[in-house]
């Protein structure tokens, strides 16, 4: 009796710790800032139809190389959508593949400021692309982006 006493005390405390651990685990995933991505430097540097011709050759193997990484796109404006806390540019070719900027919270003012025709150069972190099986074109997101001066 004693004894699963003891052992019973012993499971709650290391279900006690292990909960308070992965609690620490979340806060930190949670509450951790990522870093300007204008002051970071460019592991690529491409034009947006280059890209955009890279992942329609094989998106599979331009995932593999680009996702994750910060790249560098120059290229004309096709599209500017802002909105209240965000803003996304796109560029894109003739058959309506294209690549899509969504700008951080520093940032935001002067992707706002961007025209549609307008050659812009735009840093970001790469978040990988696909192809719409519906709309027959090919898409790539990147994240935390920032105008390249």
């Amino acid at each position: 009796m004693v004894i699963a006493k003891t052992r019973r005390n012993n499971i709650l405390l290391a279900v006690f710790f292990i909960a308070l651990a992965g609690a620490g685990v979340l806060w930190y995933l949670f509450t951790e800032k990522v870093g300007d991505t204008s002051k970071e430097k460019a592991e690529y540097t491409m034009g947006a139809q280059d890209l955009i011709a890279e992942f329609k050759k094989n998106d599979s193997l331009a995932n593999k190389k680009y996702a994750e990484k910060i790249i560098e796109v120059s290229g004309i404006v096709t599209a500017v959508e802002p909105a209240d806390t965000t803003a996304n540019l796109k560029m894109a070719d003739s058959t309506g593949s294209s690549v899509i900027f969504a700008f951080q919270q520093q940032h935001l003012a002067e992707a706002k400021m961007v025209k549609v025709g307008e050659r812009v150069s735009v840093k970001g972190s790469c978040s990988g692309g696909a192809y719409s099986e519906i709309l027959e074109t090919e898409y790539i997101t990147f994240k935390r982006c920032a105008l390249s001066k």
